[in-house]
């Protein structure tokens, strides 16, 4: 059965979905406005492990991971510019998919776009405001949400009410009733989007966006919420206040969040610039490994980013590609071993990833012994850690494309053929000391060879 770590309850608890074998998983999405960065790939990676897990588990899982297309950074950033929003969101959402492709992220079911839902948005805010969770302000037109009217108002974070005061914490604002109040609908300013409602021309503030969005996808109520760790305060809770007083029932029943990938002990953000993008890294890295480098850590906890973690990555996703080499495609099923129990219980508990891969290492060291003692076994074996792999979007690539890939500033594919038809030619001759001349030559490149079955075979060190 699997359990999870609900942030709601602050405990590990068995999952049960609100319609048997079906599961609604809201996650939130990115800010469209510049590239994404590692810290984003995360996310991205850890909420993707979650929906491949439920699939395999037999789920018929509606994933939704939104995109938030208008908000202030994205105004900002067009402005900088000189260029319109849409351009700018349109560009950034196509580099979005690009870096998700690259990463092997399965497309979510649902992705839907804030500025497709402006109604939905309005439609709450309206409820809302009859129900006496807002207001208008009367000085500049913006609608608060008024979160003392919400008696649940602190449960996701923890966070009292009474212990928010005005100057420490939050800035103050004479707009406000509450200086924890936040803003549902934000009046129009000059050459900013706007749409009009009930209230004037406006926008919709960043929190009613999903929880508008979520409810249109998923229903009033739906199984899981997920998204980063640095959204638990303000942004979770305030979706929770929104939806559940406009909708009269809990938003979620689960609620998920992965733990933040740090430089130099802190948060990889934008607003501090301390982040590489996603494409950044994959000039050096693969999107697989670095799939490898955020899966060895468990999803919950803190991630230091830099180039050591990185090549354990890949060290690591070498280790399983070389366990595949010379062995053909087949059937899994007679491989013997507890080694699927012990994987899903692994994924059971958690989406527990390290420990799931130290399965697949452990079925990887299995399959080099069998390839001496029965073929027929190893090869078993391979197609289990392929499938096993896959469930996390490992092992994806052809073997010896892995093994031989290398950088731009590497010996090429065809000159390290040429040398190995060089060496095979120099022993054939018995000129060993060209013979090993030619070897040292490869190996100070970076090329390991292995001589079995008469033939010369080769990969890239990758670490």
């Amino acid at each position: 059965m699997l359990s999870l770590y609900n942030s709601l309850s602050r405990s590990k608890v068995p999952f049960k979905p609100l319609v048997e074998g079906k599961v609604g998983m809201y996650v939130c999405g990115i800010t469209i406005y510049d590239y994404c960065h590692v810290g984003h790939a995360r996310a991205l990676i850890t909420y993707d492990v979650v929906y491949r897990h439920l699939l395999a588990s037999g789920f018929d899982v509606t994933f939704v991971r939104n995109i938030t297309d208008v908000d202030d950074k994205i105004i900002r950033r067009a402005i900088e510019n000189s260029e319109s929003i849409d351009v700018l969101t349109e560009r950034f959402i196509q580099a979005m998919n690009e870096d998700c492709a690259s990463l092997n992220v399965l497309t979510p079911t649902v992705q839907p776009r804030a500025t497709e839902l402006i109604d939905n948005m309005q439609s709450m805010i309206a409820t809302l405001i009859e129900r006496g969770f807002a207001y208008q302000s009367e000085r500049n037109g913006d609608v608060f949400y008024a979160v003392d009217k919400f008696d649940g108002y602190g449960k996701l974070s923890g966070r009292k009410l009474e212990d928010q005061r005005a100057g420490e914490r939050v800035a103050v604002d004479e707009n406000k009733r509450h200086p924890m109040d936040f803003v549902l609908w934000k009046a129009a300013k000059t050459d900013e989007p706007h749409w009009k409602s009930p209230w004037g021309a406006g926008r919709p503030g960043w929190h009613i966006e999903c929880s508008a969005m979520a409810k249109h996808t998923l229903g009033e109520c739906f199984d899981i919420h997920g998204g980063g760790n640095d959204l638990t305060f303000p942004h979770h809770e305030n979706e929770i206040a929104q939806s559940e007083a406009a909708n009269g029932c809990t938003m979620a029943n689960y609620w998920l969040h992965n733990g933040m990938i740090t430089m130099d002990g802190e948060k990889m953000s934008k607003s501090l610039g301390n982040f590489d993008t996603i494409r950044d890294v994959l000039e050096k890295f693969t999107g697989e490994e670095i799939r490898m480098f955020a899966l060895l850590s468990h999803y919950r906890s803190p991630l230091s980013y830099g180039d050591a973690g990185l090549q354990g990555g890949r060290a690591a996703l070498t280790r399983l590609y070389t366990a595949l080499r010379g062995l053909r495609v087949t059937d899994p099923s007679t491989a013997e071993g507890d080694w699927v129990a012990r994987f899903e219980k692994a994924m059971n508990d958690d989406f527990n990833t390290p420990v799931a891969l130290a399965v697949l290492f452990e079925l990887a060291t299995e399959i080099n012994k069998l390839r001496a003692e029965d073929l027929d076994r190893a090869v078993a074996h391979a197609a289990l850690l392929r499938q096993l792999a896959d469930r996390l979007g490992l092992l994806t690539e052809n073997v010896e494309s892995y093994l031989q890939r290398g950088g731009d500033d590497q010996i090429s594919a065809e000159q390290v053929e040429a040398l190995i038809a060089g060496r095979v030619a120099a022993r054939e001759a018995k000129d060993f000391a060209l013979a090993d001349e030619l070897r040292d030559q490869l190996t100070a490149a970076g090329i390991v060879l292995e001589d079995k079955d008469g033939k010369t075979i080769w990969r890239r060190q990758k670490a």
